[in-house]
């Protein structure tokens, strides 16, 4: 289980953001001008990519942009708790109206004990209960929550993580419909981004995960890829990341950019550099 331990705490709830200022770097983005209409793909393998996760997530509240966020792995007071420590408050955020937060452990809970749902309001989990198999209750959650984006910035869908679904019973094709319809409504239609989060693992028996990983990257804008070192642990490299940007989706470019870098998770920073430049090399 992830836990926030990992992410030790700044120096206050206005700390800046140092832990993400060197990814910010190498994916050339900025909170005072976050990019529109793009899905970003979150993947790891045989390590925890859950890190990137809360990157997107505080980098678009400070950024201003109106957020839903589809939280199936971990309760919000665990993403409360990182995101403080990176000097951003969650519970603010919802109190705003900027951050839409489906609580999906909860959720689940509620639909298999059988909480009741409240008259006109369809829990967006509600393929668990059997009544229908497709995730259009999921979708409409995701619709209703940014169609008014206000005065922010910009809609943003972040999920965490996609591969839960599939173990939830949700069918493989379900899954890849509700992505498509919500990279039409949000990317297309509302000019936002979708960011995901998928587990993969290239030796898995995991027929249908792998399916909609490999459909996913077909069409990602951008891939994110941790993965962990095939030696093993070190202590000071963590994993590897490949930073996939799919210039051939969008131009006529006929290969995509891709740049390879190791990284370390620090008390206060993660550090990425050219494989075989670490400090237990040099």
């Amino acid at each position: 289980m992830r836990g926030p331990a990992a992410f030790p705490a700044l120096r206050g709830p206005s700390a800046p953001p140092a832990m993400f200022a060197e990814l910010n770097e190498l994916l050339g983005a900025s909170p005072e001008r976050p990019d529109a209409g793009k899905f970003t793909l979150l993947r790891d393998t045989r390590t925890d990519g859950s890190f990137l996760v809360h990157h997107f997530l505080s980098f678009y509240l400070r950024a201003g942009c109106k957020v839903c966020f589809v939280a199936l792995l971990q309760s919000f007071s665990h993403y409360n708790v990182v995101a403080q420590k990176l000097g951003v408050s969650l519970a603010a955020a919802k109190e705003r109206g900027q951050l839409v937060f489906l609580e999906g452990l909860k959720s689940c809970l509620d639909l298999l004990f059988g909480e009741e749902e409240q008259p006109g309001q369809p829990s967006p989990l509600q393929f668990l209960s059997g009544s229908s198999r497709d995730l259009r209750a999921l979708f409409d959650f995701v619709r209703v929550s940014l169609s008014a984006a206000d005065s922010w910035k910009g809609p943003v869908l972040l999920v965490d993580d996609l591969s839960v679904l599939l173990s939830l019973g949700a069918a493989p094709v379900a899954v890849l419909d509700f992505i498509h319809y919500c990279r039409v409504c949000v990317c297309c239609q509302l000019k936002g981004n979708v960011v995901v989060l998928v587990h993969s693992n290239e030796d898995s028996e995991d027929e249908e995960n792998e399916l909609v990983v490999n459909s996913l990257c077909h069409h990602s804008d951008l891939i994110l890829w941790a993965e962990g070192l095939a030696t093993g642990f070190c202590k000071d490299v963590h994993g590897q990341i490949k930073i996939i940007k799919r210039l051939s989706l969008r131009q006529a470019a006929e290969q995509d950019l891709v740049q390879i870098y190791q990284y370390k998770i620090q008390d206060r920073n993660v550090t990425f550099f050219a494989r075989g430049l670490s400090a237990a090399v040099l």
